[in-house]
């Protein structure tokens, strides 16, 4: 990372004096098969020049851009292991003085230039820049791109930010037998993929895929208003391995309903051409938007059963990325300050889109729960920021990909829509996209149009909501009259000492009673604009009695919902006779919030879900919940309870999967359930038996990943050895098999597995990006913490250097993965803090990873102390 960065000014005065009409962009990608099998994942080989050192492609950049002020100096970016040539309006300039190993320098620029740079550039291990893989499968070498937000300049020469757009022509050289794509269509003549001239796009989503892949392909056709007919291709592709898994035909459906909905809805035609969707191995992200081809995690592609949630989960993840088609790459931020422009709105409209257009016609409890869990979570932090935040550099831009500019953006613009309307908001959209498309924006340009919608000021919205942090609490206070009736009902909000801001609320009140068959129904309901300390909501006075109120009923607003003592007692006793699946989610993200603020005990929690969690109909919440109480467990309960509450989960967990109906989504999500929650010897016997088929369980169908799922807590209580997970490798000999494999091997309770893994990924480069991840996952295991306490002290001495020595992605992965969270006592908190301390020079984005831990660690003990209590 060191010299990598870019500054907010150094983008803002290079913007003020270039602008940029076209780019060529020549790469040699014939050398990606030399060394294809080194066995380590795709990394090996050497350079394709023959030289010794990093694995090499060439790079041939011709750059066309106009200088505002003749006679000026800038720079271009590019970060490759050398450069064998650079020209600036004919003038050969030696690399060894205007090259530094991330900028070229410009000096004495023309009123027109053109920059031509020949560089070789590395093939990348770590999913940023060029990424090289090989298939153990079959040997086969697999390339994609992934850029954001800046790694465009490990593959071509250019000006590495969002607003300096140009249209970009690729011609790529590859190996015979290959396909190649890019954002244009392409042909091949002559040896050379051609491809057409794309729009006016920034540098991070153009895009190069290369490679054998399995590829697919349909057509999208509508009449536009004007009576012309669009057209579409499609195509979809994946590594031939697992083209026998590849469910194309859904991929295309939710495609084709994504383009008639956004068609309905945005008034501007797809603008980019074809509709290429690529899943790629190793992949760090969910997806990334390049117009016209769009890049996915190959995990999304199911080797063996899920549920639908995981289906809904892609369904959401293709309609978000499509969103980014106009909101994102037609009209683009500015600077990363403004990313939520791109993404709060993708995150929004990939759920309106998947309620409004495809089967999954429950996307919203989803929201409410998992995506806001992850907002709620962040908005908490030490780091967190207002929705609109300050970006002072790439590093600052790569860790804001976070829950605050997707999941809380996209919360505060479903609240947005309430305030101004949908019509208002679309239409505000549609504006939007007619006046700045192929251009660049800021908040203000989004307000503006919105005003001219709605007739309403944004400008108290937008301090309220987008520029400052925090998340509000709200609670209702019920008074009874002597009747027995409401005498008034009032919604109490509340803000954390750190962020006092109390916001406007546009809410629903729901009343909810026991009705004669037992179920717990909503019979009254109110509207209303909570805004300050104390909010009467006077329509609900004279109702009957509520035996539970919900404060923020049909999620209407961003907030932490909070209960009375009434509604908490209900909920205690009746939470599964609740009958509305948002309200019954709503009600399970509130009481986790209570566990994690330390409010409820985590026993309490871990006894909600296993006494009702059995009867959670909606299957995406009943994973979620498996995954709260997990965590309760791991982190919130006290740690003299542990033991227990670990038997429960385990007996709780395996009653359900006995009870569960053969063959049902329920039935599989308590199996996996089982085995992450396993820690008896009977557990264990359970799991062999499964694993062995010597015994069954009526309608589970124990697939291949089912099998890697029960292998893990057997190799990490020492139950399964590398013998027997070189067996299962063998059985599963694939990309994904390694990767299972290497998570288990890590796992093993031995000091000397441990040592080995903390090598291979604080010590060693060797790992790729996905085997990085995957030893990090194995490496901390709950039942290992006195295993573990050696890498406490030894995290805090490495941090540091690797956060300067490896790639940004990689350093986020140790930072964060590594950090001694299970060894959960003041004592590793002191040594935290000592750590801010001694380093308060130390990068700003490594010092918030490490405050963020730290936080997490503090509210744990909080959470431990609160449950100790309840004992």
């Amino acid at each position: 990372m060191p010299g990598e960065n870019l500054t907010r000014d150094e983008a803002r005065e290079r913007a003020a004096l270039l602008s940029v009409d076209g780019y060529e962009v020549s790469l040699d990608l014939r050398s990606a098969t030399d060394g294809a099998n080194g066995g380590d994942g795709g990394n090996s080989g050497a350079g394709g020049d023959g030289a010794a050192g990093p694995h090499t492609f060439r790079s041939v950049t011709t750059l066309r851009f106009r200088c505002a002020e003749p006679g000026a100096s800038s720079f271009a970016d590019l970060i490759a292991p050398s450069v064998t040539a650079v020209s600036l309006n004919g003038r050969d300039l030696d690399p060894g003085e205007v090259f530094d190993g991330s900028r070229i320098l410009l000096e004495d620029l023309a009123a027109d230039n053109e920059l031509i740079v020949d560089a070789r550039c590395a093939y990348s291990r770590t999913g940023e820049g060029m990424h090289r893989f090989v298939d153990p499968e079959d040997g086969e070498v697999y390339l994609y791109t992934q850029y954001e937000p800046a790694d465009a300049r490990r593959v071509f020469a250019n000006f590495e930010q969002p607003d300096l757009k140009a249209p970009y022509r690729f011609e790529v050289r590859a190996p015979e037998g290959w396909t190649v794509w890019s954002n244009g269509a392409g042909e091949l003549a002559d040896g050379v993929w051609r491809f057409a001239e794309t729009k006016p796009i920034s540098t991070y989503i153009t895009c190069v895929v290369a490679g054998p892949y399995h590829y697919v392909t349909d057509t999208y056709e509508r009449e536009l208003p004007d009576g012309t007919r669009l057209e579409i291709p499609l195509g979809a592709m994946c590594r031939k391995g697992l083209a026998p898994h590849f469910d194309a035909d859904d991929v295309f459906l939710v495609t084709k309903q994504g383009l008639d909905f956004f068609h309905d809805h945005v008034d501007y035609p797809y603008p980019f051409g074809k509709y290429d969707q690529a899943f790629v191995p190793e992949y760090n992200l969910g997806a990334m938007e390049n117009p016209g081809l769009v890049t996915f995690r190959e995990e999304f592609i199911f080797r063996g059963k899920v549920t639908q949630a995981s289906y809904e989960g892609r369904a959401n993840v293709i309609l978000h990325e499509m969103a980014h088609m106009w909101f994102g790459d037609l009209v683009t931020m500015e600077w990363w300050d403004d990313l939520w422009l791109k993404e709060s709105f993708a995150d929004f409209m990939g759920a309106f889109s998947l309620v409004g257009a495809t089967r999954f016609t429950d996307g919203w409890i989803t929201f409410a729960n998992r995506r806001k869990a992850w907002a709620y979570r962040a908005d908490q932090l030490p780091s967190t920021h207002p929705i609109t935040a300050d970006i002072r550099d790439l590093q600052d831009a790569k860790l804001n990909f976070d829950g605050i500019t997707y999941a809380k953006g996209a919360s505060v613009l479903k609240q947005l829509v309430a305030y101004v309307g949908q019509d208002a908001f679309l239409e505000g959209a549609r504006r939007y996209f007619k006046r700045h498309a192929y251009g660049n924006t800021r908040l203000g340009d989004l307000l503006s149009v919105l005003e001219e919608t709605s007739g309403r000021d944004m400008a108290a919205w937008t301090r309220s909501w987008l520029q400052t942090a925090g998340v509000n609490s709200l609670t209702p206070q019920v008074l009874l009259g002597a009747d027995g009736r409401v005498g008034e009902l009032a919604v109490l909000q509340e803000a954390a000492e750190s962020h006092p801001e109390l916001r406007p609320h546009r809410v629903a009140v729901g009343l909810y009673r026991r009705t004669a068959d037992g179920t717990l129904e909503r019979y009254a309901r109110a509207e209303a604009d909570v805004d300050g300390a104390r909010t009467v909501v006077a329509e609900l006075a004279g109702a009957e009695a509520p035996e539970l109120v919900l404060v923020n009923d049909d999620d209407l607003t961003y907030c932490k919902i909070r209960f009375d003592e009434t509604s908490l007692a209900t909920l205690r006793a009746h939470l599964d006779t609740l009958t509305d699946p948002l309200a019954r989610a709503l009600c399970w993200s509130a009481l986790w919030n209570m566990t994690r603020d330390a409010l409820l005990p985590a026993r309490e929690f871990v006894d909600l879900v296993l006494r009702f969690g059995g009867r959670e109909s909606d299957i995406g919440v009943l994973q979620m919940l498996h995954a709260w109480a997990e965590s309760a467990l791991v982190h919130y309960a006290a740690p003299a309870w542990r033991e227990t509450g670990g038997r429960l989960l385990a007996e709780g967990a395996r009653r359900e999967l006995e009870a569960a109906a053969p063959g049902s989504e329920q039935q599989l999500a308590w199996a996996r359930f089982f085995a992450r929650s396993a820690g008896a010897p009977g557990d264990f016997q359970l799991l062999q038996e499964l694993l062995s088929g010597t015994v069954t369980v009526d309608g589970l169908d124990v697939d291949q990943e089912l099998r890697w799922a029960f292998l893990e807590p057997l190799a990490a209580h020492g139950l399964a050895d590398e013998k027997a997970l070189a067996e299962e490798l063998a059985r599963d000999d694939t990309a994904s098999g390694k990767r299972h494999q290497v998570r288990c091997l890590a796992a093993r309770p031995s000091a000397e597995v441990k040592a080995r893994a903390w090598e291979q990924v604080v010590e060693s480069d060797e790992l790729s990006n996905a085997l990085v991840e995957a030893t990090i996952a194995g490496f901390a295991q709950p039942s290992q913490r006195e295993l573990l306490a050696p890498y406490a002290e030894k995290y805090f001495a490495v941090i540091e250097r690797v956060w300067t020595e490896r790639s940004i992605q990689i350093g986020m992965d140790v930072v964060r993965g590594l950090f001694p969270e299970l060894r959960d006592s003041p004592r590793t908190l002191d040594a935290t803090d000592a750590w801010l301390a001694a380093h308060e020079d130390a990068a700003p984005a490594l010092r918030r990873l490490v405050l963020e831990a730290r936080d997490d660690l503090a509210r744990a003990l909080r959470g431990q102390a609160c449950d100790a209590a309840a004992g």
